[in-house]
């Protein structure tokens, strides 16, 4: 059915006046929305990804049960120094993860990175730091749904939008619910806080509007306008209830004694703040060698394994050893120096696609410099190749004409406290599907037949 649907699609922009009509609207709503990255189109492409309501119920188990498995590798972690040692946290990050938040979740709102193919699905990393896109797929879920060819669309095929805003609002205030142990006397004050000039800054905007519009007093700022005086966090004569924080601690730390007011605020409990720095024990990426390592296997339950197994990549750190794939001993080293056609070599803390490796793109040379460069770096992994998603999409030119064009998928469900509540989708040309490294985002519409 989704194979004869996007056939279907395809064809209705066939109709010239149609298609037309359709870029229009695309474009001018992209600029009304924010929808700039970057100074470019964040969803340069004429049509949306679709997801059959059957596979998208799939996605979604999987994820929760997955999810379940990672935050018992949280609670772990936190009594156990060995699973830190394995994730790689350096010393700054275990002074900041020993913090309370105040609440149980590791990470309340996350993204799961995945693609998901006629034979199976499988994931390739974990945002459980500070996961974007939320807002930008709300605003391109509103956009997509007023084309003229998605109402055309509409009328043979069931189509439903996945809104995340209002999920992400919610997740917030439970959170501070539960920092608070009783439900606030009046509603808190949202500070969204990362670094000043980023690209996603139209994002933040578009959050801040929205939690004004539903009443929740909120404002956009950097670390260096915060304060913390009298028991009390602000940006100015702005005060902080709760922080959405979308700054990295990798962006953090570098200025952390200079501007340290958020660290301590955080730490005197003046604040609730979402994500916590807990979330960097499984941000890293070392967490799907954790996940896929058997000494760690009794941390989960049957059903866990079943779908670690399944949809979890085999994954370790980079190092002299000898480890278990699949119930076999093999020599670490040596197994990578003889499997590039199904590896990829990837730093554990890092995004935007930088410093990855992949091994099939990779001549046998340039392959072994890799692996030595990983092995003296310190902190890489090794992780088996899976099967990538394509599609072909119609991309806009810079003229406005389109042409179809195979795109790599990248189904990026996002879960709140858990569950799966929403997802965008990012496609690319190359082997990296990343907006950060030139690529693009589409919202992600589950379909049905009428």
């Amino acid at each position: 059915m989704l194979h004869e649907a996007v056939a279907h699609y395809h064809e209705l922009l066939a109709e010239t006046e149609l298609a037309e009509a359709s870029r229009a609207l695309l474009d001018q709503g992209l600029e009304q929305a924010k929808l700039i990255f970057g100074g470019r189109r964040l969803s340069p492409y004429l049509r949306p990804h679709f997801v059959t309501d059957q596979d998208f119920a799939r996605v979604r188990e999987v994820c929760e049960t997955v999810w379940g498995a990672i935050q018992k590798v949280k609670d772990a972690a936190v009594e156990d120094a060995t699973l830190i040692d394995e994730l790689g946290l350096t010393d700054i990050e275990r002074e900041l993860v020993s913090i309370d938040p105040g609440y149980r979740e590791v990470s309340p709102t996350a993204r799961l990175d995945s693609f998901l193919t006629d034979e199976a699905y499988s994931f390739v990393e974990l945002n459980g730091e500070s996961p974007a896109g939320i807002a930008y797929a709300d605003a391109a879920f509103e956009i997509f749904s007023t084309l003229p060819v998605m109402k055309r669309f509409a009328e043979r095929y069931h189509v439903r939008p996945q809104f995340g805003r209002h999920l992400l609002l919610e997740v917030l205030l439970r959170a501070h619910a539960e920092f608070l142990g009783r439900r606030p006397e009046r509603k808190p004050q949202i500070a969204i806080v990362d670094l000043k000039g980023l690209p996603t800054q139209k994002e933040f905007e578009l959050f801040r509007e929205y939690f004004e519009r539903e009443g929740y007093p909120a404002h956009v700022c950097a670390p260096e306008e915060l304060e913390f005086t009298n028991g009390r966090l602000r940006a100015g004569e702005f005060e902080i209830d709760i922080v959405y924080k979308r700054l990295l601690v990798n962006e953090y730390l570098p200025i952390i004694k200079e501007y340290p007011a958020l660290l301590e605020a955080y730490r005197a409990r003046a604040i609730c703040m979402v994500n916590s720095f807990r979330s960097k024990l499984i941000h890293k990426k070392a967490l799907f060698a954790v996940l896929t390592d058997e000494r760690h296997a009794p941390l989960f339950t049957d059903a866990e394994r079943a779908a670690i197994r399944a949809h979890v990549p085999w994954t370790r750190k980079v190092r002299a050893e000898r480890t278990e794939r699949y119930g076999e001993q093999i020599d670490l080293l040596e197994f990578a120096a003889q499997n590039r056609e199904r590896l990829v070599l990837k730093p554990n803390d890092d995004y935007g696609g930088h410093g990855i490796y992949i091994g099939w793109s990779t001549d046998e040379i340039a392959w072994g410099e890799a692996i030595r460069h990983a092995l003296a770096n310190g902190d890489y992994l090794l992780q088996e190749r899976v099967p990538t998603a394509r599609e072909p999409f119609p991309a806009l030119n810079a003229d406005g004409s389109f042409e179809f064009a195979e795109q790599l998928v990248d189904l990026d469900p996002l879960l709140f406290y858990g569950r799966v509540g929403s997802a965008f989708t990012r496609l690319s040309s190359t082997e990296l599907a990343n907006v950060t490294a030139g690529g693009g985002m589409v919202p992600t519409f589950i379909i049905s037949e009428k």
